[in-house]
């Protein structure tokens, strides 16, 4: 009573007495007599469900603080970049690796490098169950944060989905703003079905996922010269750079700025969905070290190694 006050809610013992029936009448809780009641997994989803609103915009603040702690040097090779994570049962890993590495090889994964977890690790806030094993791909947000170290801003517009018509970009099919989506994009996509990896790496006719990102038109030429640079240290993930206040595949940009599209990370992941094969994604996972990342096609040498 004394909380609810203090928070200026004036309500009565019998008002609170009818809600708390409520909510145990609905099974968002459960009375335990003179215990007092606790919340069920019914209510927790509610709670969950029910603070949408209030995690609009948590993602692009969830950006910009991994960007500004990400501490990855490419001359260096050293440092932490941001990863997603993918959660498998350990079962036709074989095939797993294989579909994977078909996503690299055509070029639509975010550069070349990737790493792997075992169960019990933990990534930021993701937990690999005991009976699983978690992929990491790198977030295409790290480049964001190479592009600061630089001294370049870089403003994350929308997440999309890229219709490719014989490997070439031809148009989005499908935008959702970081700033008005509690989830990433990227993922909305994976789950929804709304992907095409077999038709992109199988013909070059797909659809992939990507970001949209803007910097200052000042930056250009060095963008272009960091974007080469990545590719060595196997962080290629620029697709297409435009022109200073010129629309990018029709999408506007504002006067002063440059549109930059990058390959979204998660993409590996899509094409096992796509196969029937059961993943859970989590984009902006947490930060790793550079120096545990591997070229693509180890995988499957050392998924096998976390089990010796």
């Amino acid at each position: 009573m004394e909380n609810l006050s203090a928070m200026g809610l004036d309500v009565s013992e019998r008002t609170i007495r009818h809600y708390l029936l409520e909510l145990d009448t609905q099974e968002l809780t459960r009375n335990l007599g003179k215990k007092g009641r606790v919340i069920t997994s019914l209510g927790r989803q509610e709670l969950d469900s029910a603070r949408v609103i209030e995690k609009v915009g948590f993602l692009s603040a969830k950006i910009d603080r991994l960007t500004y702690q990400m501490t990855f040097d490419y001359e260096k090779k050293k440092g932490t970049v941001i990863t997603n994570v993918s959660i498998l049962r350990p079962e036709r890993m074989k095939n797993i690796c294989r579909l994977l590495c078909k996503v690299f090889e055509a070029g639509y994964a975010m550069g070349t490098m990737m790493c792997v977890f075992g169960p019990g690790e933990k990534v930021g806030e993701t937990i690999i169950p005991e009976d699983a094993v978690g992929i990491g791909t790198v977030c295409s947000i790290t480049l964001n944060g190479v592009l600061l170290a630089r001294g370049i801003p870089t403003y994350s517009a929308f997440g999309g989905l890229l219709e490719l018509r014989k490997k070439k970009p031809a148009r989005f099919t499908e935008i959702i703003t970081y700033a008005g989506t509690s989830l990433d994009p990227l993922e909305i996509f994976i789950r929804s079905g709304m992907t095409d990896y077999i038709g992109a790496t199988a013909t070059g006719n797909g659809r992939i996922g990507v970001g949209f990102r803007e910097v200052p038109a000042e930056s250009r030429e060095k963008v272009i010269e960091l974007a080469e640079k990545l590719k060595h240290v196997g962080l290629g993930g620029f697709l297409s750079i435009g022109w200073p206040g010129q629309p990018l595949l029709e999408v506007p940009v504002g006067e002063g700025r440059v549109g930059l599209i990058v390959i979204g990370g998660l993409n590996p992941a899509a094409i096992l969905e796509e196969s029937g094969i059961k993943v859970m994604s989590r984009a902006l996972a947490g930060l790793v070290d550079y120096e545990r990342l591997f070229h693509y096609s180890e995988v499957y040498e050392q998924v096998s190694g976390l089990s010796h």
